[in-house]
């Protein structure tokens, strides 16, 4: 009895199709973005092939994801509203966590590539990077304020997610990531994900470090560092400007 139940176990498994191992190689144009005084913008090639041990799956399409975030932080979100004829801001919204940037590219829409399930899992879209923990009862509607968040980025060139993936012979990938010039400093993450019947396969991940550089670093520096300095400076500079500006002036009304 013992040995005719193995006997059915071996055959089981040997009769169920073993799905390919495939795992993601990945390099970048440049892993490093130095943001100088003349900075305005930058792109960043991400490419990259699928390592197989054995041939792919023929009933499942293989898609790839490629996802750049950037430094994530707390925010207040305001809302405004016309009292008197006048804007005013009323209700307001803390928000816990929001990728300062992100952008996204995929070889089809995200949607219908990926589950909620699994992009929920792994916070792929902004929707899920976004994280706001709890709103003041008194405010209808929370959610709009991250939709506004998102609207607003997007239109300062922060948030993409309409970036497309070339992808070869279910082997090679490449797409190009735009960083605009309105960056902040920090680590960013780029993300590479493999999936298959809706499901993430793979992921490959590595940082892109954001710094300044040259005299935009040592403003930085001066600034946070020794702000009584900086204010005075700046002060200094002030004065300088204006006193200069009143030469010229003087100048050219004597001529």
């Amino acid at each position: 009895m013992l040995r005719a139940a193995l006997l059915f176990v071996v055959m089981f498994l040997f009769s169920v199709p073993v799905m390919a191992q495939e795992t993601v190689v990945a390099g970048l144009s440049q892993n490093r973005v130095s943001i100088t005084a003349n900075f305005d913008g930058t792109g960043i090639l991400i490419f990259g092939a699928v390592k197989r041990e054995s041939p792919p799956p023929k009933n499942a399409t293989l898609q790839v994801v490629i996802e750049v975030s950037g430094p994530s932080g707390p925010l207040t979100v305001r809302r405004k509203q016309r009292v008197f004829g006048i804007w005013v801001n009323t209700d307001s919204i803390e928000i816990d966590s929001a990728p300062s940037f992100y952008a996204v590219a995929s070889t089809a829409p995200l949607a219908e590539i990926l589950s909620n399930t699994e992009d929920l899992r792994h916070r792929i879209s902004v929707q899920h990077l976004i994280r706001s923990v709890g709103a003041p009862a008194n405010i209808a509607n929370p959610e709009t304020f991250s939709e506004a968040l998102i609207r607003i980025r997007r239109k300062n060139g922060l948030y993409s997610s309409d970036g497309k993936v070339d992808l070869a012979d279910d082997t090679l990938f490449r797409t190009q990531i735009v960083l605009p010039s309105n960056l902040v400093e920090g680590d960013y993450t780029a993300r590479i994900f493999l999936i298959r019947d809706q499901k993430v396969l793979d992921i490959n991940k590595t940082t892109i470090a954001v710094r300044k550089v040259g005299l935009e670093r040592w403003i930085f520096n001066l600034a946070h560092q020794r702000p009584l300095i900086y204010g005075l400076l700046s002060l200094a500079i002030a004065i300088a400007a204006g006193w200069l500006a009143s030469a010229a002036f003087r100048v050219l009304r004597l001529n």
